[in-house]
């Protein structure tokens, strides 16, 4: 018999199916997870564009998402452009300010849905503040002053260009009462 998963694999998981609905949603897009997690020692921000937000309540941590240029700017455009925006209009680059604001915008919904993802689950809810979102040159790790136990990376792709989502839990088993 398999070992039970991780509670942080499970919050991973859902996590990742948020992301994946909330960003289809919003960009007409296909966007896919991969279907292996990695353990990772620390969570950090990533050159270009990374958002992140933590979150507390009946459970607390804190979400990274790391964009290349590219996948920034694939879902910012397609992003505006589902909302109706001529492409005239859109932004040329991932650095200019309506995209971080957007990429900031869609970190917020992925996380409003994650949030009522594990609610609808657990019966266990957090909250989160207005995710911060970064135009970066250079990495920055994220040390919480939490007791957190291992963190989990996703990698998701939309179209030819990947994206990651960095999550870090405090150390905590969720247990279902029979």
């Amino acid at each position: 018999m398999p070992p039970e998963p991780q509670t942080i694999d499970i919050i991973a998981s859902i996590f990742s199916q948020a992301i994946k609905k909330t960003l289809e949603k919003g960009t007409k897009k296909t966007i896919k997870f991969s279907k292996t997690f990695q353990a990772i020692p620390r969570v950090s921000l990533q050159p270009e564009v990374g958002c992140f937000v933590q979150f507390s309540g009946d459970y607390n941590g804190l979400v990274v998402m790391n964009f290349s240029d590219e996948a920034a700017m694939e879902i910012y455009s397609s992003y505006m452009l589902t909302m109706g925006l001529p492409e005239s209009d859109l932004a040329k680059d991932c650095t200019s300010n309506e995209v971080i604001d957007t990429m900031g915008e869609m970190t917020n919904q992925m996380m409003g849905r994650s949030m009522s993802m594990v609610e609808s689950k657990f019966d266990l809810t957090s909250y989160c503040g207005q995710p911060k979102a970064l135009s970066l040159n250079n990495a920055i790790t994220l040390t919480p002053d939490m007791n957190y136990q291992d963190n989990r990376r996703v990698s998701f792709s939309i179209g030819t260009s990947r994206f990651q989502m960095e999550l870090a839990l405090e150390q905590t088993q969720f247990i279902p009462v029979k």
